[in-house]
């Protein structure tokens, strides 16, 4: 497929923040985040920031983005309706976790209720964006038992990483704290990318030009003639190749860029703090690394994944 700006970049914004909505609230109820109010209130903006960018960039994909509120009339059946009645009412919760935290402080009882509600929304908002796309059967990258979980996963790591980027400045116990989970995210997250890189690898193609025309009996099938002499909208659309032709240097840059370099600088910045200091920048460097790394990986979800339509100009899907 051929990415498009508005959403990969929806995935990667929308993706960590509303998974530094799931570990604000998570790690608030259980105590192990500063309590200030300008922390919490800040913390809770940067994220629903993060959450609204990508949103908003995703209706720059739509061909009438006034109409956008139309989508949310379909949520009986379109996970795409599903997650964007979701992630506005995510919106609630999250604002008055924000306000509460300001206000009430952190580990307060209104806080922790409504931090953890608006973590299951974060949640559930990403769960409802992975879906629209494992949905989709015609895709075989994309239908697969791996995309649910890896998107759960790098929202859970890319908004642990941010956490921590933001802690630094504050507690250094919080820091070692959020820079621990952000870590073990990150691992799960890697194998869980690895895996899913494997697996889509590896799986025999969901379609043939021998199982489209029937005509498998007859042994190997080819088209005689192709049906258009130049590239067309779906050709240009459904079977982009630049991609598939360099994944492989795309998923090693993607790996440094995203896990191993983040990665590293957060172990190294953690260390630093607890011999004098150092950690206000590089665990920042290593949020903002990940972010990319992460936009990189996005981007290769889309771009190397084939439609079975292609098999009719005789592209494998």
């Amino acid at each position: 497929m051929n990415p498009a700006f508005s959403v990969v970049f929806l995935t990667t914004a929308a993706g960590a923040g509303y998974g530094m909505l799931a570990w604000l609230g998570v790690l608030d109820a259980v105590g192990v985040l500063p309590r200030s109010g300008w922390f919490g209130g800040s913390a809770v903006a940067t994220a629903l920031v993060l959450a609204a960018a990508g949103l908003l960039a995703s209706t720059l994909h739509l061909g009438h983005p006034e109409r956008a509120w139309r989508a949310l009339s379909q949520w009986r059946t379109s996970w795409l309706s599903r997650e964007g009645v979701v992630s506005l009412v995510t919106f609630v919760p999250a604002g008055g976790f924000g306000l509460a935290w300001a206000l009430a402080g952190g580990a307060a009882p209104v806080t922790v209720v409504l931090g953890l509600l608006a973590a299951v929304c974060g949640l559930a908002t990403v769960a409802s964006q992975a879906m629209i796309y494992a949905s989709l059967k015609p895709i075989r990258q994309w239908h697969h038992q791996a995309v649910l979980p890896n998107f759960l996963l790098l929202a859970l790591y890319s908004g642990a990483i941010c956490v921590a980027a933001l802690v630094v400045w504050v507690e250094p116990t919080a820091e070692r704290t959020a820079g621990g989970v952000a870590l073990l995210a990150g691992a799960l997250a890697l194998a869980g990318k690895l895996g899913y890189w494997r697996a889509i690898d590896t799986a025999p193609a969901a379609a043939t030009i021998e199982s489209a025309t029937g005509l498998g009996f007859l042994g190997k099938v080819r088209s005689l003639e192709l049906p258009h002499t130049e590239e067309n909208y779906l050709l240009r659309e459904m079977g982009f190749v630049i991609g598939r032709r360099h994944a492989h240097r795309l998923r090693q840059i993607a790996i440094w860029l995203g896990f191993a370099g983040p990665m590293v600088l957060l172990v190294v910045g953690v260390v630093a703090d607890a011999l004098g200091g150092g950690g206000e920048v590089l665990l920042p460097l290593a949020a903002l690394g990940a972010l990319v790394g992460i936009y990189l990986e996005r981007w290769l979800f889309f771009a190397e994944a084939t439609h079975t339509v292609t098999l009719y100009y005789g592209r494998a899907a």
